[in-house]
């Protein structure tokens, strides 16, 4: 057993994900989860202390989590976002954007609910600036993320025990990015926006604050560059 703290990150394999891995791979033992082994891996490989686990997060179950006792810290970065008009998106696509940004969220937690206790543990909820404005066509991914920050406030109250952050980043240049600007017609601009590790150091920050300090919400956005 590590004796460091432990660490568990989601969506770990790429992005904001693989950014906050690194930035706390030099203090903490990371647990990597995300889809791609091969990707894990290699986030693994490039950290001091740092295992992957490869679960399916809307399928996770009291298994998967058998082996984590006590966890200091708790980051959800995986997500997806499901582009289009109201009048558009079926069904199937609110209910898997839910299901994989909120349902797998809230069950994950749940089952970690004990190590975290054990801890005394900080859960991060990297949200959206998504999570406060809606926009058109942006209807889904800015339920889930409002449903998102829903839920960190019902647990910061909750689980008085327990540090509950909330970020909000504008955007950021990853692959979702690239994808949402190819969606949108315009240009991705990785200049215009926030670096994934800097959106990571915010984490940092909400994690490496005093004992006597809870950061419960924390905002970022591009300088200079789109605020939406």
């Amino acid at each position: 057993m590590s004796e460091r703290p432990t660490a568990l990150v989601t969506g770990a394999s790429r992005g904001i994900g693989a950014a906050v891995a690194a930035a706390l791979g030099p203090t903490h033992h990371v647990i990597l989860n995300g889809r791609d082994e091969e990707s894990l891996a290699a986030v693994a490989a490039g950290l001091p202390d740092a295992r992957p686990w490869p679960v399916e997060l809307t399928k996770v179950a009291e298994q998967d989590v058998a082996g984590i006792d006590r966890l200091d810290v708790l980051v959800h970065c995986a997500g997806i976002n499901r582009m289009g008009r109201i009048a558009d998106l079926t069904a199937d696509a609110w209910r898997e954007t839910l299901e994989v940004n909120v349902v797998a969220v809230a069950e994950l937690t749940r089952l970690l609910l004990p190590a975290l206790r054990r801890a005394g543990g900080h859960v991060i909820c990297v949200n959206s600036g998504s999570g406060q404005r809606a926009n058109p066509e942006w209807g889904a991914y800015a339920a889930s993320k409002f449903a998102l920050k829903a839920f960190a406030d019902a647990l910061r109250l909750e689980e008085p025990e327990l540090r509950v952050t909330t970020v909000y980043p504008g955007r950021t240049a990853t692959d979702m990015q690239r994808e949402l600007r190819r969606y949108e017609g315009g240009e991705f601009e990785p200049e215009k926006y926030l670096k994934p590790e800097t959106v990571a150091r915010a984490v940092l920050a909400a994690v490496t604050a005093g004992p006597d300090a809870h950061l419960t919400e924390l905002t970022l956005r591009p300088r200079g560059g789109p605020v939406n």
